[in-house]
């Protein structure tokens, strides 16, 4: 049984890379399950959904922690205690009754399990391979929007009167994040205006290098004849680690 895990965790079988998606696909159902239920108030169906989606990542943690062979070393990865406050998010309604606001913003760190996974299906899969920098630019920004959507939408909810649910706290994050801007919903508190900084400065980045790796990507795929290098300047002639000559395909400058 441990083998098994441990095969479809870590190896490189279809079954495995299957098994993988599998896992993205549910955390990114997860994070679906968020925004839809902060337009509805608590009911027995979703406290049902919260238990089950509960019990999917504690049985998917235990799992790995019975493979993982530095149990101490994986205690103080940041993905495992994104995991651990996913658990208690999801399970802790079962105690209080209801789903607490500060406790939506610990289910969106469950991208960060996500984002791991990513990480290991390019080195699984040619196609991410190809396209590695566009994948990686557009997992950091979508990463960040949820996670910042979900600490506005934790802070500001029954506080703010303008952000009543998960789509309002995505709305200003994005309209923030473009420099938008609208006016329409703002943050006053002092910890919102923090927040709101953290969106303009870090998020206008990502998204920038998003923008530059779709239309003027920094590096070319031309494998080196004689080293094996991968990566190149696009307009470059000789292959910088071992001077071989590589002819990268190009249309010639604009």
């Amino acid at each position: 049984m441990k083998s098994l895990l441990a095969e479809l965790y870590s190896g490189h079988s279809d079954r495995a890379v299957t098994f993988r998606y599998a896992l993205v696909a549910f955390d990114l159902l997860t994070v679906i399950f968020v925004i839809v239920t902060s337009f509805f108030e608590p009911n027995r169906l979703v406290l049902v959904l919260d238990l089950t989606f509960g019990a999917i990542i504690l049985v998917d943690f235990l799992a790995r922690g019975w493979i993982e062979n530095q149990r101490l070393r994986a205690m103080l990865r940041l993905t495992t205690w994104a995991d651990l406050a996913a658990i208690i998010s999801f399970l802790a309604p079962v105690v209080t009754g209801q789903a607490l606001a500060f406790l939506r913003v610990l289910r969106t760190l469950r991208l960060l399990r996500s984002y791991e996974l990513l990480s290991r299906l390019r080195r699984d899969s040619k196609w991410f391979r190809e396209r590695e920098d566009i994948i990686l630019a557009v997992t950091n920004l979508i990463v960040f929007l949820f996670i910042m959507t979900g600490l506005i939408y934790a802070s500001q909810v029954n506080i703010n009167d303008q952000i009543n649910n998960y789509a309002d706290a995505f709305y200003f994050t994005v309209t923030t994040l473009t420099t938008t801007g609208f006016g329409d919903i703002t943050l006053d508190t002092t910890w919102g205006r923090m927040l709101a900084v953290a969106v303009m400065i870090i998020g206008v980045s990502l998204f920038l290098q998003m923008l530059q790796v779709l239309f003027r990507p920094p590096k070319v795929r031309q494998e080196c004849p004689t080293c094996g290098l991968i990566l190149h300047d696009a307009d470059a002639v000789h292959c910088k680690h071992c001077g071989e000559t590589i002819h990268i395909q190009t249309e010639g400058a604009i």
